[in-house]
């Protein structure tokens, strides 16, 4: 384990938390009076239909947008105390359609994740390098790095962007639709690569994912939001049934166990005529 990952693991521990918060757009309401806790060092994904509060509330999460009401703290000190720096040294974010600069060459993107990192007294250093190198390596975006990330497809410029945020070396990853625009491989050996984050770094780990079934196979920890509130949480198999998908989704299913994994698997009911 990279010796600049500061992590705590203690059991039953959440050290990221909202507390009864409002937010919105604008003065158009998503999500109010919502509480929850992230368990640490979990794997913890946030499911529900579209304009539910996911996305919303993972910006809550990494200060990208403050509640109007209640609080969101990490170590029991609200996020609004930490400087940009510091809490960029604890949380790492991959947003909704992150626009990279103009020219940039996927190197150069990748390698801003270190920039929480650097000081006027700290430049680059060979643990900058490593941890590019790593990022590369983890993502497998080795014979793009000389390309502009304009240049890419979808799905190339996703890996780059997740290769950014592990270069950045943080305890927590907080990921919004880190799968959008890859094919099932890439969407699997992402996935799988998180969880090895989880498990043998113990990093804690939050994504936004829309497949419920990929969201059972590699959640610890299943969060279930509807008309910006929180419904459900527990583990897929404590929380996922029939009677919550139609509730959630609207969608008549039959919940049955993953023949590899033993987790719940969702199958939709063919749709009457």
């Amino acid at each position: 384990m990279n010796e600049s990952i500061h992590l705590k693991t203690t059991n039953n521990v959440s050290r990221l938390k909202a507390k009864n918060i409002t937010l919105g757009y604008q003065g158009t309401l998503i999500t109010q009076s919502l509480s929850i806790d992230i368990p640490d060092a979990k794997f913890t994904v946030i499911i529900g239909p579209n304009g539910c509060g996911k996305s919303t509330l993972l910006r809550g999460l990494s200060r990208l947008l403050t509640p109007s009401e209640g609080c969101i703290t990490f170590d029991d000190k609200d996020l609004e105390s930490y400087s940009r720096r510091s809490l960029a040294k604890q949380l790492g974010l991959l947003p909704q359609s992150a626009i990279a600069p103009s020219g940039i060459t996927v190197y150069d993107l990748v390698a801003r994740g270190r920039f929480p990192h650097q000081t006027f007294l700290r430049r680059w250093t060979q643990q900058d390098e490593t941890a590019v190198s790593n990022a590369v390596s983890a993502t497998q975006i080795e014979p793009l790095l000389d390309k502009t990330v304009e240049s890419l497809s979808g799905g190339q410029r996703q890996r780059v962007w997740v290769a950014m945020v592990l270069a950045q070396e943080t305890p927590y990853l907080l990921l919004d639709e880190p799968t959008t625009y890859l094919d099932i491989s890439h969407q699997i050996e992402l996935l799988e690569l998180f969880k090895r984050l989880n498990q043998k770094e113990a990093r804690t780990v939050v994504a936004v994912l829309h497949d419920l079934n990929h969201a059972c196979r590699y959640a610890d920890h299943l969060v279930v939001m509807k008309s910006g509130k929180v419904i459900a949480e527990g583990t897929p198999k404590n929380t996922v049934s029939k009677s919550l998908i139609k509730e959630v989704y609207g969608l008549d299913c039959i919940v049955v166990d993953d023949p590899l994994t033993k987790t719940p698997m969702i199958v939709p009911e063919p749709q009457s005529e």
